[in-house]
């Protein structure tokens, strides 16, 4: 972002946020666990929350906070608690996320677009399907990854700039394929490491970027 841009309430929660989640890595790469890591994984994306609240003029602005409070409530609720609950709280914020994207769809989109937004939540449930079917359980990856796919298919024909959060969304729901990947034996966990984090975080960064810029470019310009 241009140091320019004067909307921008909090720039420093933003580079706070990017300082979190991109040194994660480190953690990833060591392999490093405890409460002190849990913490340092959820500071990324509540940073991204609180960045967004610190810049939210309206409902659209708090419906994007508040689905980057629950993205970071997943990561926490993931190692600290357990998978089913980190889930949950995933789905709460994609829930919230499709909320904000329907209010705000592309007034008009290609055919080609129209397409892809159609395509990605069958195409992902097939992919889940080969990677994790006939293991116990696949079931429950394939539902879930259902609310990811329309996410970033909410996302990418929605009106916020595609090339940020549209391919945030998309990037999003790439690292969560490629968990099950990892998980289903399709590649090796040490090849899946590499990617997981950077692709989610990255793809959490983009969709922040892309809506309160956004919207607060628009209020900024009292057109909000």
């Amino acid at each position: 972002m241009s140091a320019t841009q004067g909307w921008d309430r909090a720039r420093w929660l933003w580079w706070l946020a990017l300082a979190g989640g991109i040194s994660f890595m480190v953690a990833v790469v060591q392999r490093l666990e405890g409460p002190p890591i849990w913490a340092w994984k959820t500071s990324g994306v509540a940073l991204l929350a609180l960045w967004a609240a610190a810049n939210a003029r309206g409902t659209n602005g708090w419906l994007i906070a508040a689905a980057l409070g629950f993205g970071a409530l997943g990561d926490y609720l993931l190692d600290a608690i357990g998978l089913e609950r980190g889930a949950v709280a995933f789905v709460i914020g994609h829930l919230i996320a499709i909320t904000l994207y329907l209010k705000n769809r592309r007034p008009a989109t290609t055919a080609s677009q129209r397409l892809l937004g159609w395509l990605v939540m069958p195409a992902t449930l097939v992919i889940v399907w080969g990677m994790l079917s006939p293991q116990p359980g696949w079931w429950h990856a394939a539902i879930y990854s259902l609310f990811v796919a329309a996410m970033a298919a909410a996302a990418w024909t929605s009106r916020f700039p595609r090339y940020r959060t549209g391919i945030g969304a998309m990037l999003f729901l790439a690292s969560d394929l490629f968990i099950f990947a990892g998980e289903g034996g399709a590649l090796s966990k040490d090849v899946t490491m590499w990617l997981v984090w950077p692709l989610y975080f990255g793809g959490q960064a983009l969709i922040a970027w892309g809506v309160v810029s956004t919207l607060s470019a628009e209020s900024e310009g009292g057109r909000a």
